[in-house]
């Protein structure tokens, strides 16, 4: 009989501690904190992130019913809400956006071999947003429309294992393009954009810095054709041309040469155009690429499904930032749990698992044993690449 840690602590063991601990320090966390430091603060939202807990309430009801088992969750105290409040207010989000950012690189590096269209050897990554709507009565520093408050998740997601790279949150009135100004471009990577994002002064910006973007054009861009490549119609692509842009205000702005692929989707029918600074990947891949961006809309559906970012359980600009990050950070985590322990099991399976055996005294591993393989697949619609086999 297993005779050692509950499950929750087995999971928190796979975080950087150390690490935790230097970026408190960094934003002074816990001074002048006599009780419920940043560590148990992560802690018990993680536990509410992983158990799906609906409120404050909620945490502080769970928990207290489990209060012979609190300490090996890593906490010294009952929980109290207004403690769990107040720390929500005050502890400062950018703890939480920093660790979720070692665990990101912690991530990446090991889905780095993830398999991609073309067996590509650069990172190819989706850049998009999605909009958590909130109510403007109780979010008054996140206005959005006339009676409408918002937030924006600004999301560069790696394909290579759908892990993020890159995460701001913004009001919901921040257009999309300007995110473009924050990024560090990575030379020889793909971005891989939707129409939003067309600016070509920005786009121009990427080019010089030796990075490449997939994009979608828009329907009234002015070209002109300057010369014109073979294509095979029956993969798709009905056309791969070198182009220039022809009107006075975008021709300045992208003085370069860019490539203009149409193709034929075969599930909608729609014609797709895309452009491109990339020359010699051939035009199938670069339009599989622009498929594979699907993935990040994956990626904000099943967070959003899954984990506590559309429900907050604090109203302050910095109690929302906090949680969204905390959320990241649990997405992360099981991707490297997963990966590290090689858990054949998909999101939506360890997700439910998790959150009923979380007090249990079993290897995470013998949690997964008695699945059949069906349930360890569990074909959901649209399941993401990372999770599914």
């Amino acid at each position: 009989m297993y005779g050692g840690k509950i499950l929750f602590a087995q999971l928190m063991e796979f975080l950087p501690w150390t690490t935790f601990a230097r970026t408190v320090v960094r934003y002074g966390g816990d001074r002048y904190v006599k009780s419920l430091r940043c560590s148990e603060h992560f802690r018990i939202m993680a536990f509410a992130q992983l158990t799906y807990r609906e409120s404050i309430r909620d945490i502080e009801a769970c928990l207290s019913a489990q209060a012979a088992k609190l300490y090996h969750m890593g906490l010294r105290a009952p929980v109290r809400r207004t403690t769990l409040q107040d720390a929500n207010e005050l502890r400062d989000w950018r703890i939480y956006a920093d660790f979720a950012q070692v665990l990101i690189r912690q991530a990446r590096k090991l889905y780095a071999k993830e398999a991609m269209p073309g067996e590509i050897a650069e990172a190819i990554y989706a850049l998009d947003s999605t909009t958590i709507d909130l109510c403007l009565s109780l979010f008054p520093w996140a206005p959005f429309r006339l009676r409408k408050a918002a937030v924006k998740m600004h999301t560069l997601l790696d394909l290579r294992g759908a892990i993020p790279s890159f995460i701001h949150i913004s009001e919901g009135k921040l257009h999309d393009v300007n995110v473009l100004d924050l990024l560090l471009p990575e030379a020889g990577a793909i971005y891989v954009m939707d129409r939003g994002y067309v600016d070509y002064e920005r786009l121009h910006t990427l080019h010089l810095a030796g990075s490449f973007f997939v994009i979608r054009a828009k329907s009234n861009v002015d070209l002109r054709r300057l010369s014109s490549g073979p294509v095979n119609r029956t993969t798709g692509v009905i056309c791969d041309q070198t182009v220039i842009l022809q009107s006075a205000y975008a021709r300045p702005r992208f003085p370069a040469q860019l490539r203009r692929i149409r193709y034929l989707d075969p599930e909608s029918g729609k014609a797709l155009v895309f452009l491109t600074n990339q020359f010699t990947l051939s035009p199938k891949i670069i339009c599989d690429l622009y498929k594979a961006r699907w993935q990040i809309e994956l990626f904000f559906k099943w967070i959003k499904q899954h984990l506590r970012i559309k429900r907050f359980y604090g109203t302050s600009e910095n109690a929302v930032k906090s949680q969204i990050w905390i959320a990241v950070a649990v997405y992360v985590l099981i991707a490297i749990v997963k990966k590290r322990l090689n858990l054949d099991a998909s999101l939506h399976t360890l997700l439910q698992i998790f959150s009923v055996t979380i007090f249990e005294k079993i290897p995470i591993s013998e949690a997964f044993l008695s699945l059949t393989p069906d349930q360890k697949s569990q074909n959901v619609p649209n399941q993401l690449n990372l999770f599914a086999f």
